[in-house]
């Protein structure tokens, strides 16, 4: 499957099918710091993502109010 990866903006393959969750930790990414899309929709780290998936994961990207 196609993994598009930001900060910085790249592209891997990475064997599927697979679980968001396997597919992550074969990134060597923790899923408590991204966000996983596919198909225009945000997906848990429990859903299986066919081998031939376009995966987007961005980072969760925090802030508060300032005042």
């Amino acid at each position: 499957m196609k993994v598009r990866l930001r900060n910085p903006d790249r592209i891997v393959e990475v064997d599927g099918p697979a679980q968001v969750s396997d597919m992550l930790a074969q990134l060597d990414i923790n899923p408590e710091t991204v966000l996983v899309i596919h198909d225009n929709t945000l997906v848990t780290a429990k859903a299986m993502l066919p081998a031939d998936a376009e995966v987007e994961i961005r980072p969760v990207i925090s802030g508060g109010s300032h005042g």
